[in-house]
């Protein structure tokens, strides 16, 4: 093990799996689909989402305490908590100066601003609560999470779009190891299924429209892929220096041995089509782990089910993985976190590496031909020493982490 490599000591998820780990891990593992059409939506262009299910934020956070917070917000605290008992860290007896928070989003609480905007037409200003920007600003994500648990170093959110989460916890592994802080909770959120996102989204092009199949409409890698669902939810890692981990007494669920991230300065929401970008980072990676392309055995591809996107991404593993290892998108279960993805996705692949269990491609009935990767359709034992988490989102940000078996 290399003195640069970073513990994860604890984990949280607030998924459309359920809420915590283990009812999260349970959906992904068995491949059960949760898009669903969504009364929220009614007389939108595209109805399908998938949602976190039985979240009870008076029973998980306080009514009052709830009220006051944006879900996506809400869904960081809740996966927060769970990471930190995980890890067997307690804030009330932590040095809170060495603990750092960055979390990722792409919108923060576009939910909290409709809401309020419809009190402004309909009651006038006066009537506009005087939370509505400390619930939606993105930076409470991390502000909020501080605030909660003691955690006085760093705080930061990053918003890299679809690459959020992956960011935040590259960010949170270069602070551990300029010894800015000795814990760094770390991950992402998000609850962007509104009506008008969800209306941008149709308008673009970029969401399934299969509702008369929601359980197939997320099918990435599928030669009848035609856009995303969109999820919500949160995935928080604990990360500390293996040696401080160690020293504490407390074990490793995996190792993050490698980050590289990019840009593919190219357009504002499609990828280069020859994929240079997302090259440049898989073999950044691979660098920065000191790893061989032959040492990668599992990708969590980043793969949203839709055309070029899974096109690009798919073209790119072959080039830069030639030995082919497993590859799924758990996007076929969860849908297309957004801004937490990273972060999830970051997760469940501690989870393969912990369980040497890869887990299938929901939704994946017909492989395009184009794409030579190779994609499980059940749930696969294999041992996996390291695995890749890949991110990209619009404005061609790319982020890539290298998690690694203990």
């Amino acid at each position: 093990m290399a003195a640069s490599d970073i513990a994860v000591t604890g984990l949280g998820l607030v998924t459309p799996g359920g809420v915590g780990v283990d009812a999260s891990w349970e959906a992904v593992r068995t491949g059960r689909p949760t898009a669903a059409l969504d009364p929220a939506l009614a007389g939108n262009t595209v109805r399908l989402s998938c949602r976190v299910p039985d979240f009870d934020a008076d029973a998980l956070l306080g009514g009052r305490r709830a009220l006051r917070l944006d879900p996506f917000v809400r869904f960081a605290l809740v996966a927060a908590r769970e990471a930190l008992a995980d890890a067997g860290l307690d804030p009330a007896t932590w040095d809170g100066a060495r603990v750092g928070v960055v979390l990722g989003c792409a919108d923060g609480g576009p939910g909290t601003v409709e809401a309020q905007h419809r009190v402004l037409l309909e009651e006038g200003p006066a009537k506009v609560s005087p939370l509505l920007l400390p619930m939606q600003l993105p930076n409470m994500l991390a502000g909020q999470t501080a605030i909660e648990f003691g955690a006085t170093g760093p705080n930061i959110v990053v918003a890299t779009a679809c690459a959020s989460g992956a960011t935040a916890i590259g960010t949170a592994r270069d602070l551990l190891l300029l010894d800015r802080c000795d814990v760094v909770l770390a991950g992402g959120s998000e609850a962007m299924i509104t009506p008008l996102v969800m209306a941008g989204f149709a308008k673009m092009g970029a969401l399934s429209r299969r509702e008369d199949d929601p359980g197939s409409a997320s099918r990435p890698f599928d030669v009848d892929r035609d856009g995303f669902v969109a999820g919500e939810g949160a995935g928080v890692l604990v990360l500390e220096r293996m040696a401080d981990a160690r020293a504490r007494g407390t074990r490793a669920r995996a190792r993050i041995t490698g980050y590289a991230a990019g840009a593919d300065a190219h357009h504002m929401t499609s990828p280069h089509p020859e994929g240079k970008g997302v090259e440049a980072v898989l073999r950044a990676v691979l660098r920065d782990a000191g790893a061989a392309p032959a040492d990668v055995h599992h990708v969590n591809a980043h793969g949203t089910s839709t055309p070029l996107n899974d096109l690009v991404e798919a073209r790119m593993l072959s080039k830069v993985l030639p030995d082919r290892p497993l590859v799924t998108s758990t996007k076929g279960v969860t849908g297309h976190l957004l801004g937490a993805a990273g972060a999830v996705e970051a997760a469940l692949s501690v989870l393969t590496v912990e369980t040497g269990l890869v887990p299938p491609n929901a939704g994946l009935r017909t492989l395009d031909p184009r794409l030579e990767i190779e994609v499980p359709t059940t749930a696969t034992d294999a041992r996996i020493s390291l695995a890749l988490s890949n991110s990209f989102g619009f404005g061609g940000q790319n982020a890539v982490l290298a998690i690694a078996r203990t």
